[in-house]
């Protein structure tokens, strides 16, 4: 009877324990869709109040616009906070998914790398533009002749720099989308076309990378910038609603 009795009770221990493995898995892919997410629309939002209606690479027309913006560097530091919840649910996304080792777990590693760098080129990014063009064209505005011809030549310097780093910046984080949609394809513990999707928006980083370095702000960049903005909304509100749905992920069972 007792050996029954212990039998008996094998089953409903194995069946309880099945949960309480798949529960970091779903928390984590939940934590790092909503992070993800949530740093799309702060960035989106932020943008929306981005001065931007003269031509970018119009830099007398441009430089009027910026000093007239009294909420500059605030826009700047919300695009910041948004471009860090992103990198934090890419981070969080790559360990959740804990990439046996092999290639898979180096291309993981490489992904988190490339989105620590983005982050910090990111920040680097955002003071000098948020901060330094910001100093360098409102003393431009009130400066007189002939120091005016000085300060605006600054300000077109601190441009020139912003270019420079953003295109920088657009790689990397390019390179960390990519190698990060490559860990969500190959990993197959969430649906794999949102890796897919992922590496699109990688694709799409790169290209407006390019084009920042070779053109500035031209309007050749276009197509990329909103291929990127409508790739990240279509992964990361699919990686949002599938980590949210209730359903385990593929390969919870097996890999715990």
């Amino acid at each position: 009877m007792k050996k029954f009795g212990a039998d008996s009770q094998g089953p409903p221990q194995v069946a309880a324990a099945e949960p309480a493995r798949r529960t970091p898995v779903r928390s984590g892919l939940r934590l790092a869709a909503t992070l993800a997410f949530a740093g799309f629309v702060v960035s989106l939002v932020a943008g929306l109040f981005h001065a931007d209606t003269a031509n970018a690479n119009d830099h007398p027309a441009t430089f009027l616009e910026y000093a007239g913006s009294g909420i500059w560097t605030a826009v700047h530091l919300a695009q910041f906070a948004g471009m860090a919840l992103l990198i934090a649910g890419l981070l969080v996304l790559l360990v959740v998914l804990k990439a046996p080792e092999g290639a898979l777990a180096w291309t993981a590693r490489l992904g988190a790398a490339a989105a620590v760098t983005a982050l910090a080129l990111y920040a680097a990014l955002q003071a000098v533009d948020g901060v330094a063009l910001k100093h360098a064209v409102d003393a431009w505005v009130v400066a007189t002749e002939p120091e005016k011809t000085a300060r605006f030549a600054t300000a077109e310097g601190i441009r020139w720099l912003e270019w420079g780093m953003r295109s920088y910046q657009s790689f990397v984080l390019g390179a960390a989308l990519l190698l990060t949609g490559a860990v969500v394809v190959g990993a197959g513990r969430v649906s794999r076309p949102i890796g897919y999707l992922m590496a699109l928006s990688g694709l799409a980083y790169v290209a407006q990378g390019w084009i920042v370095g070779a053109e500035g702000f031209s309007t050749a960049n276009t197509i990329p910038t909103l291929a990127g903005i409508v790739l990240i909304l279509v992964w990361s509100v699919w990686l949002l609603v599938s980590a949210w749905s209730g359903k385990d992920a593929p390969g919870d069972g097996g890999r715990g």
